[in-house]
């Protein structure tokens, strides 16, 4: 019975050593896998560093439209003042011109 109870405790000793990932059997093998592994973290850096730049250049794009929408808003309200300006300045001048109309004796006209 001892001999069986061995033989179960060496068997799962082995199991154990062959179930762990086999090293690269050669340094060709461990360089190619590190290149390979290398040229993928290159090229997600790559895509990464794209998006950023698509995302930066949207940014922008609306940060110009928004300025664009902020200043088109400004002459707006300034031509909104001019044209008060103006028309309150034609109001005074018909009134001034009333005024002077009532005030000035109306002409004779004789026949």
């Amino acid at each position: 019975m001892t001999k069986v109870i061995a033989t179960l405790i060496a068997g799962l000793f082995a199991t154990a050593a062959f179930a762990q990932t086999p090293a690269p059997a050669t340094p060709a093998a461990a360089k190619a896998e590190a290149k390979e592994t290398k040229a993928a973290v290159k090229a997600e850096a790559k895509e990464t560093k794209a998006e950023i730049k698509a995302e930066a250049k949207t940014a922008k794009v609306e940060a110009d439209a928004k300025k664009d929408v902020a200043v088109a808003k400004a002459e707006e309200k300034a031509d909104k003042a001019d044209a008060h300006a103006k028309a309150t300045k034609t109001k005074a001048k018909a009134h001034a011109k009333a005024e002077k109309a009532e005030a000035a004796p109306a002409p004779v006209v004789t026949k």
